[in-house]
């Protein structure tokens, strides 16, 4: 749950006269208001983002709108089109035990933390409306602290003092539904959205969408007394006066079941490798490979060439001077690597193996290839 958020929100009838029945179809069902808020009590990145499927599916969007707010520990959140490898420097996330997470919206890449608030906006398709959520955002910072010079851009971020940007947005059109969502920086940490959204793998051609870099900065930053409890009453206070609607907020928890039925199972399908990494679009990696063997001192350059298609290596290149390894070895390396997945961890094995069958200095020196290969994938 939100830190400094003191209410105690329930299912039942709140001070709007919403009417919301506990149970599977708790919040689809609910009635009365032109519009609803709901704060997500749960702090993973995939309990969310499925949660934000659950109501594009399930919610009478034609009838009403919703804001969704929601918190994460830290993660990085790239859009549905976008590489991975590109975008976030996959060791460092590794070390720090920070998720990736694939969206179903486009856009560039973002990282969360529990510094950083995400709003989704829902409405029927005829309603979508990007600038008008924006405003919603703009206006409640106005009024919490009439000094901050906040304004939505032609991108649809949102600058503070005309500079830095404090959120960006992505958004999803369905047949006859939509939802956009843009993140607001509160208090997030800089030092670690610096460490991982960085490229893992040099080389990389794609015609995946790139992100465009912007300097950044947090609310408190400028803003060193605002709360979390006075954002989030702010924001709700003006998507009631921007939407006409007078609703409170209600606590919901993307991890039960009985109120979400099939929100277990979307949290599971965006965790898989599957959707994070083979849904990445088919690119290339040219790249050079600086190599050296410990025994004898004796340095020299690689060329790597792979093309990776749905996530799997379809063909690999390496171009290793014969006087340093022979021909038959760095093919093999290749030939072991083609039909994997593009993952550092599965193609481990595959390379120790063929590592194995050797030894002296070939088997020193594959091993030195193998590893450069491996730190090229991430």
């Amino acid at each position: 749950m939100m830190s400094h958020v003191r209410r105690t929100w329930s299912l039942g009838r709140n001070r709007s006269g919403v009417s919301c029945r506990t149970g599977s179809a708790s919040i689809a069902t609910c009635s009365g208001d032109a519009a609803l808020v709901l704060l997500s009590r749960s702090n993973d990145v995939f309990q969310n983002l499925a949660l934000e499927d659950w109501i594009e599916a399930n919610v009478d969007l034609q009838r009403r709108g919703v804001l969704l707010l929601w918190r994460n520990r830290p993660a990085v959140v790239i859009g549905r089109h976008q590489n991975p490898w590109a975008e976030c420097h996959l060791p460092a996330m590794r070390g720090g035990g920070v998720p990736l997470a694939r969206r179903r919206s486009g856009g560039g890449t973002v990282f969360h933390d529990l510094g950083n608030l995400n709003l989704t906006f829902f409405s029927s398709k005829t309603s979508y409306d990007r600038r008008r959520n924006l405003k919603v955002v703009t206006e409640a910072l106005r009024q919490l602290r009439p000094a901050l010079d906040v304004r939505a851009t032609d991108r649809f971020d949102i600058l503070l003092n005309g500079h830095f940007k404090i959120s960006g947005s992505a958004a999803r059109l369905s047949r006859k539904s939509s939802y956009h969502h843009c993140t607001l920086l509160h208090s997030a940490d800089h030092s670690a959205l610096a460490n991982v959204l960085r490229p893992s793998c040099p080389g990389i051609q794609s015609n995946a969408t790139p992100s465009v870099p912007s300097p950044v900065a947090n609310l408190l930053d400028h803003a060193p007394t605002l709360q979390w409890e006075e954002l989030l009453d702010a924001l709700v206070r003006q998507y009631n006066a921007e939407f006409s609607s007078s609703s409170s907020s209600i606590t919901v928890d993307p991890a039960d079941e009985a109120a979400f039925p099939g929100v277990a199972a979307a949290a599971a399908e965006l965790r898989s490798w599957d959707w994070t990494f083979g849904r990445t679009p088919k690119f290339r990696v040219e790249t050079v490979l600086q190599l050296a063997d410990e025994w004898t001192a004796a340095r020299c350059s690689a060329r790597l060439q792979v093309e990776v298609k749905g996530g799997v290596v379809e063909s690999c290149r390496l171009d290793v001077p014969a006087d340093w390894l022979p021909l038959r070895l760095s093919g093999e390396l290749s030939g072991v690597l083609v039909g994997g997945r593009f993952c550092r961890h599965r193609a481990a094995a595959a390379v120790t193996e063929l590592t194995r069958s050797e030894s002296g200095e070939a088997r020193s020196r594959l091993k030195e290839l193998g590893d450069a290969v491996l730190t090229a994938m991430g």
